[in-house]
């Protein structure tokens, strides 16, 4: 397939580049390069004849129009988004223009190309979200694809009503899409403001490692390879207008994962061990989500998938590539808000 990916040199969608382009898949990877976008990160596929760039916005009607007609896709994989909750509470403007307009933007130029292209059987628009748009669960029960959606941080809000324009592109226009909803990813490549990078880069720098509230959240934790595998079976095999849960089955609270990682740092970098005394509780985000979990009852029933990767494997994987990679992690450390307390504004 020729895979228009958006958001391909992000953390997941730069997974799915790779990925797609191992596979032999032709890659056209769109990106607008904000902070969070890395290059780097495609660097082992920038090299092969399957892979192209295009630096553009989702929000440029025109850019993606003639994006769509130089390269012709045969399917679009929409990770384009900002993502971090910390940064939605602080700034939820441009949640709402990336995240909904600049949705509404990419599904108006595929509806279009698709439409002059004589709407070919085989097109397919594959939206990725996130578990958070279903809100927050208690101490038990799972989202399934029917919970309804109740969102709780304007990122949440914003991806919310991206999933609903696309669901309304469906039935409206017939513009053959799938939608996939996800749990926490994280793995190498992850920009290091997220949860799991900053304990590892705290950690190594000896400086606290900031625990919300008393760790007490709970995450269903998705290796990023997994996720990208999980993607590919979806929009290769996923049927129209139907939603796939995709969750690690790897559920944990944020202070026993803080540990986990500690414990494998005393291991793998034992200079500053014990690196758990670095932990400091801090105050918790507004709004923040008790319990994500996933069913993944669909995926793994319909399509026969199931994540390979479990916590302890994945922890063990990620740690090694940041202690392997510093010049990759570093040369980000000075882009705005790493290593700063976001999310205080409301």
């Amino acid at each position: 397939m020729k895979i228009l990916v958006t958001g391909g040199a992000g953390f997941i969608g730069s997974a799915v580049v790779r990925l797609a382009v191992a596979r032999g898949h032709a890659v056209i990877n769109l990106d607008a390069l904000t902070y969070a976008a890395c290059l780097d990160n495609v660097a082992s596929v920038a090299g092969s004849n399957l892979y192209s760039f295009e630096q553009a916005d989702i929000r440029d009607r025109a850019a993606l129009d003639a994006v769509f007609a130089r390269h012709r896709p045969d399917a679009v994989m929409h990770l384009a988004a900002e993502s971090h909750v910390d940064r939605s509470i602080d700034g939820p403007g441009d949640f709402i223009s990336t995240n909904i307009t600049g949705t509404y933007t990419l599904l108006e130029a595929a509806r279009a190309f698709w439409t002059a292209a004589g709407r070919p059987a085989g097109f397919r628009f594959h939206h990725i979200s996130t578990d958070e748009v279903f809100g927050t669960l208690g101490p038990t029960g799972q989202f399934t694809e029917d919970t309804p959606y109740a969102p709780n941080s304007p990122y949440a809000a914003s991806k919310a009503a991206s999933d609903h324009l696309v669901r309304a592109w469906s039935e409206t226009y017939g513009l053959p899409v799938v939608l996939t909803n996800c749990s926490n990813n994280y793995g190498p490549f992850h920009f290091p403001e997220k949860l799991i990078p900053v304990v590892i880069l705290n950690a190594l720098a000896g400086k606290p490692i900031p625990v919300y509230g008393r760790g007490e959240n709970v995450r269903d934790w998705l290796f990023v390879e997994d996720h990208a595998d999980a993607l590919l079976c979806v929009l290769e095999r996923g049927a129209l207008g139907r939603s796939y849960n995709i969750g690690g089955e790897n559920e944990a609270r944020n202070i026993d994962l803080v540990r986990m990682i500690c414990s494998l740092l005393d291991e793998m970098h034992p200079a500053g061990a014990p690196h758990d005394r670095l932990i400091r509780f801090v105050t918790d985000r507004p709004g923040h989500d008790a319990r994500y979990a996933i069913d993944p009852s669909r995926i793994r029933n319909e399509l026969g998938w199931r994540p390979s990767v479990t916590l302890e494997q994945g922890l063990r994987r990620t740690v090694r590539w940041y202690l392997d990679n510093p010049g990759w992690w570093q040369a980000l450390q000075a882009r705005s808000g790493v290593g700063q307390r976001l999310g205080v504004g409301a």
